[in-house]
């Protein structure tokens, strides 16, 4: 049975084997000697000293340490590069974005090269009534000849027909970059410039590359915007001042272009360019105009 006792010099409390009753030895915390309670003391004998404590919850400590440190560097780390990564992921949705405009501008040049007329943005009834989009017009040219041929030339465009097929999403009309959820799936981002002096004319009307009097290059025929609510489908695009006032409040407020800072815009050549909020509006004006005789280039954009 296991004996306690205390040192009479330093105070500390122990135990020992009832084998080593009445031996001698010195103490563990101060050395000096002392003797176990017991039978007689036998001359030299020592008893074992107290086990030293385990140090298996130092290790743990320290790994316990380690791993704090390993965690906090990684999460320092992550920190440092979630922005690139972010500016990476960005990158490669407006390069997507970039080439959905050069397919749709594509599309509208062969359908210039086949009927000597961009299609009008707006194709209405005799009544005045929008019937058909450009973007319906052009599904031929974006290998969507089958979706084309379902739909009723006759009616509307919103007749229940008509309307099921602009449930049908189309990626090419929408830009990556655009946080829209799942409802927004067959809305569109791209949208003609539309009204008197424009590519996209007014309803009904055909502008060829000869009416371009401004030069191809440098004026716009097509730009990209956020939150318009438009269905690819429907016939509606932006006039000169309405995408002005976008781009001024896109400036000034936030943006209403799927990208920071800009927009990209599709010329009349078929090139896209990333054209910046802070344009000057005297200079969009005139890029977004055909024939107003004002010298004007892409080259500073």
């Amino acid at each position: 049975m296991p004996i306690p006792f205390t040192c009479p010099h330093c105070g500390l409390e122990t135990t020992v084997a009832d084998q080593y009753a009445g031996q001698s030895g010195p103490c563990s915390r101060c050395g000096k000697p002392v003797t176990i309670p017991g039978a007689p003391a036998m001359p030299g004998a020592a008893f074992p000293p107290p086990r030293p404590a385990s140090k298996a919850p130092i290790w743990i400590i320290v790994l316990a340490v380690a791993l704090g440190v390993m965690l906090l560097c990684g999460g320092v780390m992550v920190a440092l590069l979630l922005p690139a990564v972010q500016a990476a992921r960005e990158a490669a949705r407006q390069a997507q974005c970039r080439n959905n405009l050069k397919q749709i501008g594509l599309a509208l040049l062969n359908y210039e090269s086949a009927n000597q007329r961009f299609p009008p943005a707006i194709f209405t009834d005799e009544k005045g009534k929008p019937r058909k989009s450009w973007r319906v017009e052009i599904l031929p040219y974006i290998e969507e000849q089958s979706l084309y041929e379902r739909y009723d030339q006759k009616q509307p465009w919103d007749s229940p027909q008509n309307r099921a097929l602009g449930n049908i999403p189309l990626t090419i009309f929408r830009c990556p970059s655009d946080p829209g959820g799942p409802a927004a799936a067959t809305e569109t981002n791209y949208v003609r410039i539309v009204g008197k002096d424009t590519i996209g004319g007014m309803p009904n009307e055909a502008v060829g590359t000869r009416d371009i009097t401004d030069g191809s290059s440098n004026t716009i025929m097509l730009v990209e915007v956020s939150g318009l609510g438009i269905n690819w489908e429907e016939p509606r695009d932006v006039t000169v001042d309405a995408f002005m006032d976008l781009v001024a409040k896109s400036a000034s407020q936030g943006r209403r272009s799927p990208h920071v800072r800009g927009f990209q815009a599709l010329m009349a050549d078929g090139s896209v360019h990333f054209i910046n909020n802070s344009i000057d509006p005297k200079t969009l004006r005139s890029l977004l105009l055909r024939n107003t005789g004002e010298p004007k280039s892409m080259a500073a954009f």
